[in-house]
């Protein structure tokens, strides 16, 4: 445990690539394979099931550090992470253990199957033996939370560079149903037989987004420009007589979306399709909102499933009668994938998503400013000759996307972020106008630098009005800049209104308070955006 949480403070502490994946060499070339395995599962969101309720925690550790309820919680809304808290509130371990990572993660899931009572033994017996650094991770795991920034693909970066692997085999062999608990690292990375699991979906191919305008690619024949859709990517895989449904954050979907299995006996066996399930109904693409009605649903009623049906709108095929044909160029798998939606004739589910032509870069830009009209995020570019490569690389696919919908709107909350940000207050809550009053629409954490940041947060701390908990409340004066991907009803909500991907595009320091918008042009945004003319 303490290599693992020595790891975890390595990778926090930096944003630099090399330097992150030099600390993962490190690791994975020392700890026990069980280490290993847990690390890798951590690293690819595969992680254990909270087994302790925040209340649980608080409490506990409330009564160890012996301090007065009012001081716990001001610490707490000072660091901002209730982890973090109690690692640093615990009085210092009267034992040590040399337990690892993988034994750690037992000792909780034996813990998960008792009472309340031994819970607590177990979990104030443990922190009696971790230093305030594994305190830290341990606890992170204690509550689901455990998040750090290294992403599947550097993960993969690391470990194949250490065992001298393709990375792009080593990212076949990380996608699909393995299990921490039952699966070796010497099955997961050096296992070459392991094509018999029909469930395995690709490595997905991503785009880098275009900077400038899309002349610098050459002569425009040679491309191939496609929506880029507001749903859900996704491969939908048959082998064997075997369906399976996976997204991008490969998770297996199959039983999310019902109206596909008709593909299970309608395509043909051995086929990978790439695409995105997209909400779509009498003919047409409904916006992202309506999808997001059965997301995250356990039960879907026919009421549902009526309201928000989907299809699947294809744009790749990988597979083709049990082949991989990611190594063929777009044009011949895009010829094929043309000839099997055909064949298939299931309109209402599968649909092959249609080329955008276009003769000029000029005439594909007149187009794109149309793209919300087809509740599209921009186009996509792909090279008729690109191979389907593995994660982003940049070259043969782009995407470009329309600009942000904006408005400009004022600080009125603030909160401390987390990890590196818990000591400054980073995640901001937005108001507009509404006559005189500030009405909050959006919440924000992303979009400053590092000097802005700063700068913000020794202006909430000089100008709090209020406290509620970890919330300020702030002297409406600053503005900001708010962009947006897309925007809804919702009940939910004082303005009225939910954002799609809020973010903060600039620090409006031209403008004062009274210069921004009102809650009446928001929801012009709105009506817009519903009629497809933004």
């Amino acid at each position: 445990m303490k290599r693992f949480a020595k790891l975890f403070a390595e990778l926090d502490q930096t944003n630099k690539t090399n330097e992150k994946i030099l600390a993962l060499k490190e690791y994975f070339a020392e700890a026990p394979d069980a280490d290993k395995m847990w690390a890798a599962a951590l690293f690819t969101g595969r992680r254990p099931k909270r087994q302790v309720n925040r209340t649980q925690l608080w409490g506990w550790a409330s009564e160890l550090t012996d301090l007065p309820e009012w001081l716990f919680r001001e610490s707490y809304h000072a660091v901002g992470d209730l982890a973090e808290t109690i690692a640093l509130l615990l009085p210092d371990p009267q034992h040590e253990s040399d337990r690892s990572l993988s034994e750690w993660i037992e000792y909780l899931n034996q813990a998960a199957r008792e009472s309340e009572s031994e819970k607590q033994q177990k979990i104030t017996a443990a922190w009696n033996e971790l230093g305030q650094q594994e305190r830290f991770v341990f606890n992170k795991l204690i509550t689901g939370a455990f998040r750090v920034g290294v992403s599947q693909n550097l993960l993969i970066r690391a470990i194949a560079g250490l065992h001298e692997i393709e990375k792009t085999i080593l990212a076949h062999r990380f996608m699909g149903n393995w299990d921490p608990a039952s699966t070796t690292y010497q099955q997961l990375v050096f296992e070459e037989n392991r094509s018999d699991d029909l469930s395995r979906p690709y490595p997905f191919f991503l785009a880098h987004p275009i900077d400038g305008h899309p002349q610098e690619l050459g002569v425009p024949a040679e491309w191939q420009a496609e929506w880029k859709w507001d749903g859900i990517r996704s491969q939908t895989l048959l082998r064997k007589g075997q369906f399976f449904i996976w997204s991008r954050g490969e998770e297996l979907v199959t039983e999310k979306f019902p109206e596909l299995r008709i593909l299970q006996t309608s395509l043909p066996d051995g086929v990978a399709i790439d695409g995105e399930i997209m909400p779509y109904k009498d003919g047409q693409v409904l916006p992202f909102n309506v999808l997001q009605t059965r997301i995250g649903r356990k039960n879907l009623s026919a009421a549902i499933l009526k309201n928000a049906p989907v299809a699947l709108f294809a744009y790749d095929l990988l597979e083709w009668r049990g082949e991989d044909i990611r190594e063929q160029p777009l044009r011949e798998r895009r010829e094929l994938l043309g000839k099997l939606v055909e064949e298939v004739n299931r309109p209402n589910v599968l649909r092959l998503s249609p080329a955008v032509a276009f003769a000029t870069w000029e005439e594909l830009a007149e187009k794109r400013e149309t793209s919300r009209q087809h509740f599209a995020e921009g186009l996509m570019l792909k090279h008729k000759d690109s191979l389907y490569q593995v994660g982003r690389k940049r070259g043969d696919w782009w995407k470009w996307k329309v600009e942000p919908l904006t408005i400009d709107g004022v600080l009125i909350y603030a909160q401390k972020g987390s990890g590196r940000r818990a000591s400054l207050f980073t995640d901001y809550t937005f108001g507009v106008w509404n006559g005189e009053v500030l009405v909050p629409f959006a919440k924000a954490y992303s979009g400053l630098t590092d000097k802005e940041i700063r700068q913000v947060d020794d202006f909430i701390r000089k100008n709090t009005v209020e406290k509620f908990g970890p919330v300020r409340t702030v002297h409406p004066e600053l503005v900001f800049e708010i962009g947006f991907e897309g925007i809804q009803e919702s009940k939910r909500h004082k303005s009225g209104v939910a954002l799609r991907f809020p973010r903060m595009l600039r620090w409006r320091t031209d403008k004062k308070a009274a210069d921004a918008n009102s809650l009446d042009e928001l929801k012009e945004i709105l009506k817009a955006y519903q009629a497809g003319t933004t």
